[in-house]
């Protein structure tokens, strides 16, 4: 049974008067101020669920409050736990019953119930009150990109190719459990493609390396037949109640996604390491668990694998919005979309623009101009003047250096809030895991905002 808050506030939930209960106290005044926001958490929570019957769960109060209190203290599900049942003034926060403290599982099957378009509508409704407060006008805003790396390990075509072999044998394994109506054979590969794995980590030579690539993928075929072999008689395989059909399902679904994504990686290592052929971004394979992950690459820096984000903030150090998209678009093609939405929040487009200078280009600067942006300023000039940018020079200063500003509020998201590392599973779950960490840390830049101004 499901409520969206208790109809009274317990009389013995206290903060304490240290900064982080000061913090979480004003926290919590701004999430009392806009309960509208738990119309959107209460539909996450009971969809395709009964209301009204079983046991009295976590409240929609509660589970937004413990979500919130977990990305601003950077928690994990246990830690959170431990937190809430010891902590005095994060009970209070998360207003929970005395004796009655969720566990981690519980915690974490209410949280990842919020999906990322309640996390959006949280943001908006929080944005449309900060501008209604005058807290953030939106007239004056700055605009950079960053990467957020998923939760995988640095990909190689060896390691992909021991990757799909191992879990594809594991779940032939696993199939063996279900009452089939005929055994299945396939032998187990995974020791030998651990040690040509090893063998091509190792090895200087790259008539060696050649060598062990062609033996790993030899064995990757033939991990490949067995599944397309086993598929048929696993589908067929009885089961006396829905639960082991459903897992059932699951399994074969499983094996046929590894099946299809270690054929990809067999051919982009034919077609890299065997023919010395150059392999678009887009057809590689990254990942058999977080098939989602792009391929960020940068000039003179790093390759990073995850997604880019995009962030608009404003004076007040607010994050105004953020943008996640697949694969690894140009600055350039998001600079208009940027604004575009900033015109969806507030009704109007900025007053004045700062952005880096990869989103500058002639185009992007006409465009701003045409939709009624007065100023516009890049970081680097790319061939633009600045009398066509802004009105004076020293307009041009005043915004590059309040462009500067975004890299702080970009770098606090990534060292106080997470955002580095996206830890959550798929492409629902990072776009959760940075939704939920920018309204984490706007409500805590406007708490300390009404602290500082107290």
């Amino acid at each position: 049974m499901r409520i969206k808050r208790p109809a009274q506030l317990n009389l013995f939930h206290a903060f304490g008067k240290n900064n982080i209960g000061k913090e979480l106290f004003e926290i919590s005044l701004i999430l009392d101020a806009n309960s509208q926001l738990l119309d959107y958490v209460y539909a996450d929570l009971t969809k395709d669920c009964r209301d009204d019957t079983g046991a009295r769960g976590m409240t929609a109060e509660q589970v937004l409050r413990a979500a919130v209190l977990k990305q601003y203290r950077q928690l994990n599900y246990r830690e959170l736990a431990f937190h809430l049942e010891d902590s005095k003034a994060f009970r209070g926060f998360t207003r929970l019953e005395m004796g009655n403290y969720p566990g981690s599982s519980a915690l974490q099957d209410n949280i990842i119930k919020l999906s990322s378009t309640t996390w959006q509508e949280i943001h908006k409704i929080i944005i449309r009150a900060t501008s209604d407060a005058g807290i953030e006008t939106g007239r004056k805003i700055r605009t950079d990109a960053t990467a957020v790396l998923c939760a995988i390990l640095e990909p190689s075509d060896s390691s992909l190719l021991r990757d799909g072999v191992r879990i594809i044998t594991r779940w032939l394994q696993r199939g063996e459990s279900f009452s089939i109506p005929t055994k299945y054979t396939y032998a187990d590969h995974r020791r030998v493609m651990k040690k040509r794995f090893t063998e091509i980590l190792n090895s200087k030579k790259e008539e060696t390396r050649i060598t062990a690539y062609k033996e790993q993928m030899k064995y990757a075929n033939r991990v490949c037949d067995y599944a397309q072999t086993a598929l048929p008689i696993i589908k067929r395989a009885c089961c006396s109640t829905p639960e082991q059909q459903a897992a059932l399902d699951k399994l074969v679904a499983k094996i046929e996604k590894a099946r299809t994504l270690l054929l990809r990686v067999i051919d982009q290592t034919e077609r890299r390491v065997i023919k010395k052929v150059s392999v678009p971004s887009s057809e590689k394979v990254t990942s058999f668990f977080e098939t989602h992950t792009d391929i960020i690459v940068k000039k003179n820096r790093e390759t990073n694998f995850g997604h880019k984000v995009v962030f608009a903030s404003g004076s007040s150090n607010l994050i105004l919005d953020c943008l996640m998209e697949r694969g690894n678009p140009a600055d350039t093609e998001q600079f208009m979309t940027m604004l575009e939405r900033q015109q969806e929040i507030y009704g109007r487009m900025p007053r004045q623009v700062a952005a880096d200078g990869g989103y500058a280009s002639k185009d992007n600067l006409a465009k701003a101009k045409e939709a009624g942006i007065k100023d516009v300023s890049f970081s680097k000039k790319r061939g633009l003047s600045i009398e066509d940018m802004v009105k004076s020079t020293w307009v041009y200063k005043q915004l590059k250096n309040f462009r500067a500003g975004i890299e702080a509020n970009i770098s606090v998201l990534k060292r106080a809030f997470g955002l580095r590392r996206c830890n959550w599973s798929g492409w629902e779950g990072f776009q959760q895991y940075v939704w939920s960490s920018v309204v984490s840390y706007n409500l805590l830049v406007l708490a300390r905002l009404k602290l500082k101004s107290a």
